[in-house]
């Protein structure tokens, strides 16, 4: 596909660093986030802050050049459907062998060079993630391998979404299903501000980000 315009920036971007929005029939404001959806549609960078600012403004108006009224809460429905698209793909690489669950297997993973992400739970005890963290420090050292870490999903949705209980780590896996799950994440990182912390330095590893 060739670039898009994101009408808040008024920058070219390549579709997938950016959101699609269509008018729907009511005269509200609908996120494609598969780009598939009929009509003509409107790019927004896939930022948080970008969509906020398109619907405050109203800038969907000016750009589809009809009348529309988007939602005060546009910005958390687009977080929400990217939230559900990423696990529902992590639920997918699980199913395929693609993830591993538990502290011990993941911090396996990450020494033995399969892991390409970590996911702690937003409720993750300190100790169990300067464990991992220290997994990810000396994969880097050793093999050169950034392994980035999130921290996006709480332990219930994780649990729900990996179908099993009491999920705090996990480590998706570098297999197909697993990138296709990773760019979820990575894509929901990015709207969230918050990317994930690589582990090229002794203070980059200290802390993930959250």
């Amino acid at each position: 596909m060739n670039d898009r315009t994101c009408i808040v920036t008024r920058t070219a971007r390549q579709p997938d660093e950016l959101i699609r929005f269509v008018a729907g029939p009511d005269g509200t404001v609908v996120p494609d986030l598969k780009h598939k959806l009929p009509g003509r549609g409107c790019w927004v960078g896939a930022e948080r802050a970008l969509v906020e600012k398109a619907a405050a403004k109203n800038l969907f108006a000016r750009a589809l050049k009809m009348p529309l009224n988007p939602p005060p809460n546009l910005a958390e429905t687009v977080d929400s459907l990217m939230a559900s698209a990423a696990l529902g793909t992590l639920g997918l690489a699980r199913k395929a062998g693609a993830v591993a669950l538990g502290a011990t297997k993941v911090e396996a993973a990450v020494r033995g060079g399969k892991a390409v992400a970590v996911l702690h739970a937003l409720d993750a005890a300190e100790d169990g993630v300067r464990r991992i963290t220290s997994a990810r420090r000396a994969a880097s050292y050793a093999v050169s391998a950034q392994v980035p870490a999130y921290r996006l999903f709480s332990e219930s949705e994780m649990s729900l979404a990996l179908g099993a209980t009491n999920v705090i780590h996990a480590a998706v896996l570098d297999r197909g299903p697993g990138v296709a799950a990773l760019r979820r994440i990575e894509t929901l990182a990015i709207y969230r501000g918050s990317p994930g912390m690589k582990s090229s330095s002794a203070a980059d590893a200290a802390e993930d980000m959250e």
